[in-house]
């Protein structure tokens, strides 16, 4: 059965955290909608290999019409936290009990919605102070299932983090 998955995304993404579970998602049959600030924005990823244009504006989508959320990493999530729009986005969707995935950064966005506390997480190594001061259990694994909420470190984890995410769906 197809899911439609919303990938939330500004530039500077990291280029494989993008790339590789989107083209596993859609591999697998699920409708993929980049979501950016704007329709039809051309994002560009932090180390230049891959560009994304956005399908949806945020201020035309609605967390509830969604099987799924991806959150790449890199410097994305942090430019996201700063739109209270994207924030209300997160905070939407976590309250659906729908698998959530985000990778690297990815958790700052979550950190901004409140949605870590008393959740199992894992991330990059410079935003695990950030999960534990807004209450999460960090875990330093490939990836951290946490009920809905899915969960991994950086590039290399991305084969564990798209058969959790695909597993989910």
């Amino acid at each position: 059965m197809t899911k439609k998955i919303a990938v939330l995304l500004a530039s500077d993404f990291e280029d494989s955290e993008f790339e590789e579970p989107v083209k596993a998602l859609r591999e697998a049959g699920h409708r993929v909608v980049v979501i950016g600030r704007d329709k039809g924005e051309t994002l560009e990823g932090k180390r230049g290999d891959v560009r994304a244009e956005t399908d949806q504006s945020i201020a035309d989508v609605d967390a509830a019409d969604f099987d799924a959320l991806l959150i790449p990493g890199g410097y994305s999530p942090d430019q996201l936290r700063t739109d209270d729009r994207m924030v209300s986005f997160v905070r939407a969707f976590a309250d659906t009990s729908k698998p959530l995935a985000a990778i690297c950064h990815g958790p700052q966005l979550l950190i901004e919605a409140g949605v870590v506390a008393d959740k199992k997480l894992t991330s990059w190594p410079s935003v695990r102070t950030d999960l534990r001061n807004a209450g999460a259990t960090v875990i330093d694994d490939e990836v951290v299932v946490d009920g809905p909420l899915i969960t991994s470190r950086k590039p290399d984890d991305i084969p564990a983090f798209n058969a959790a995410l695909l597993s989910q769906l």
